[in-house]
C-alpha cells in the first residue's frame, strides 16, 4: 500500500507550529468549561427541591397563626348583660302581680283577666249563699273578690262571689253555715243543700214542703228552710232533723 510517498509507511502529521504556551491554554478553558456545565447539570437538579422548601417555610412563616386569634377572642359568658334586662323584668313582675277589679264582669270573664294578670289559683262560691256549683261560668256575675283588686303575690288563691245573670247581688256576701257542733245552727233562710252540708254526714234528714202543694224537693239549692226540728240551739245527739221549705222566690207560710 502505497500513502502518496514511502512505501508501506504512513505519512508523518504535520508540525504543530503553534507555541506550547499556546496549546496549554487551549486545553485548560476546555477543561474548565466541562466542570463548569457538570456543576450547572447538578445545580439545576437540586435547585427545584431547595426552591420548594424555602418556599414552604416562607409560606408558614407568613401564614398568621390561629392560637394568639383564638386567645384574644372573649367567650359568651364574659359579655355583660344588657343594662335594660333587669328593670324590664322587674316590670313584668310589677304588671303580673297587679289583681284587677273583677266586680261586675261576667264570671268566665273574671276568670280570664286574672289569669291574663298571673293569678292561677281561682276558686267561686254562690254570693248568696245557697251552695250552688258554678258549673256553666258564664251563667254568672261576680259580686265580690278576695282579696281585693291591687297588688298581690301571684300565688294567692283569688275567691269570687257570684250570682246567676237574672239575680241580683246581695248587699253583703252571704256564706254557707258553719259545720254544727254539738247543737243546732238556725238555718231559717238558707238552703236546703247548706243547711244538710253543715249537719253531719250521718245525720238523717227529712224534707218537706211547707206549702199545702206537697210538692218533692229535688234540687235543694233551689229551696229555702222556713222551719226546722230540732230547734236552733238544741243538743245535737243524733237524733233525725226536719226541714219545711218552699222556693226561694216564695214566701214560707
Amino acid at each position: 500500500m502505497t500513502w502518496g510517498n514511502d512505501w508501506q509507511q504512513p505519512p508523518a502529521q504535520p508540525a504543530n507550529h503553534r507555541p506550547g504556551w499556546r496549546r496549554k491554554r487551549i486545553l485548560f478553558p476546555a477543561g474548565a468549561v466541562g466542570a463548569f456545565i457538570l456543576i450547572g447539570a447538578i445545580g439545576s437538579a437540586v435547585d427545584p427541591v431547595t426552591k420548594t422548601k424555602s418556599t414552604t417555610a416562607a409560606a408558614a412563616s407568613a401564614t398568621p397563626s390561629a392560637s394568639p386569634i383564638a386567645a384574644t377572642e372573649k367567650p359568651a359568658s364574659s359579655e355583660k348583660a344588657s343594662p335594660t334586662t333587669a328593670p324590664t323584668a322587674k316590670k313584668a313582675q310589677a304588671a303580673g302581680d297587679q289583681l284587677p277589679n273583677l266586680i261586675g264582669m261576667g264570671l268566665q270573664a273574671a276568670q280570664d283577666a286574672a289569669q291574663a294578670a298571673g293569678f292561677y289559683g281561682l276558686t267561686s262560691h254562690d254570693s248568696l249563699g245557697r251552695a250552688r256549683h258554678q258549673i256553666l261560668d258564664r251563667d254568672w256575675k261576680v259580686c265580690s273578690q278576695t282579696p281585693a283588686a291591687g297588688q298581690h303575690d301571684t300565688g294567692a288563691t283569688v275567691d269570687l262571689g257570684a250570682v246567676k245573670l237574672a239575680e241580683s247581688c246581695p248587699a253583703k256576701d252571704q256564706t254557707a253555715p258553719r259545720a254544727a257542733g254539738k247543737t243546732m245552727p238556725n238555718f231559717a233562710g238558707k238552703s236546703v243543700k247548706a243547711a244538710r252540708a253543715a249537719l253531719d254526714s250521718s245525720t238523717s234528714i227529712d224534707v218537706k214542703d211547707a206549702s199545702a202543694d206537697d210538692r218533692g224537693v229535688w234540687i235543694e239549692s233551689n229551696w229555702k228552710v222556713c222551719t226546722q226540728s230540732p230547734k236552733p240551739g238544741a243538743a245535737l245527739n243524733g237524733q233525725p232533723v226536719t226541714f219545711a221549705a218552699v222556693k226561694f222566690e216564695e214566701t214560707c207560710p
